[in-house]
């Protein structure tokens, strides 16, 4: 590592000092990997989001594409960029993303979580689900980027209150980002109808509308017990990997947060990118 990246490394490890100033949370949907590769309504909306928040010390992403037994974070100097897809354009693959790590920040995540022992990883590295939306953020990949897998044995209620134990990043300078979708069903996506704007199935219109407004009205335990929501919510979560990002963002909320809304779009059908902000 030369010179010039140990500098940054420390610069960063130097950031993670409690501040009254609260970082914001990001839920992003994040949808197809080619967003990480066009130019669209969503991806610059991305670009613009990553000029409107203050420059983060790292970044903490929740992706929906980690799922293990029991919670690990990356603790690697240098995470690899995984291209974890098939079928798509070579170009695709050939997108490499070196933000670095961060094993002090590692290492203060571990040990902020006190409900289960949580795993230093040194194989995983960045899934798509973390660059492909933190690349459009953060272009420059200067920024050290961490991911926290999801202990996909584990219910929401689970999820809900594990990420209550990060909140002190907040006032770190870690930008937390939960990365999934709200509503997501590849079984069933329209593919004639996939780059027709806003096309959603009712359900799927009905079933967004539903999650926003409880995002809204703090009223987090439908949200959790989201398949007492009906019909309309097994449609958009017929498996929750997806959907938990979502359950630490608002685990992670407090009463002070104010919601904002963007990327408020259904593609193909049965997926929706819809994403929210705090400030």
């Amino acid at each position: 590592m030369g010179v010039s990246s140990l500098k940054e490394l420390r610069k960063y490890s130097e950031g993670f000092t409690s501040s009254e100033k609260v970082m914001p949370l990001l839920f992003v949907g994040h949808g197809s990997p080619m967003n990480a590769i066009e130019d669209n309504e969503f991806s610059k909306r991305w670009e613009q989001m990553g000029k409107e928040i203050a420059q983060p010390a790292a970044v903490l992403c929740i992706s929906a594409h980690w799922l293990t037994r029991g919670t690990h974070v990356t603790a690697m100097d240098q995470p690899t960029t995984i291209h974890d897809f098939g079928g798509f354009p070579q170009a695709l693959f050939d997108v490499q993303y070196p933000a670095p790590g961060n094993s002090t920040l590692a290492t203060e995540v571990k040990g902020l979580i006190k409900s289960t022992n949580v795993g230093l990883n040194h194989d995983w590295g960045l899934d798509h689900g973390t660059w492909s939306v933190v690349k459009r953020m953060y272009p420059d990949a200067k920024i050290p980027v961490l991911q926290l897998s999801i202990d996909y044995n584990k219910p929401a209620q689970y999820h809900f209150e594990l990420a209550k134990e990060l909140a002190a990043l907040r006032k770190k300078g870690v930008l937390i980002i939960g990365s999934g979708n709200m509503v997501h069903n590849l079984g069933m996506i329209a593919w004639s109808k996939i780059n027709e704007p806003e096309y959603g199935f009712d359900w799927a219109h009905e079933i967004n509308a539903v999650f926003k407004k409880n995002i809204s009205e703090r009223n987090f335990l439908p949200l959790i017990n989201y398949e007492s929501l009906g019909t309309a919510a097994k449609l958009a979560v017929p498996t929750p990997d997806h959907y938990y990002p979502l359950i630490y963002t608002l685990g992670l909320m407090e009463k002070s947060d104010d919601v904002s809304f963007f990327n408020d779009k259904a593609v193909g059908g049965s997926l929706t990118m819809t994403s929210f902000k705090t400030a």
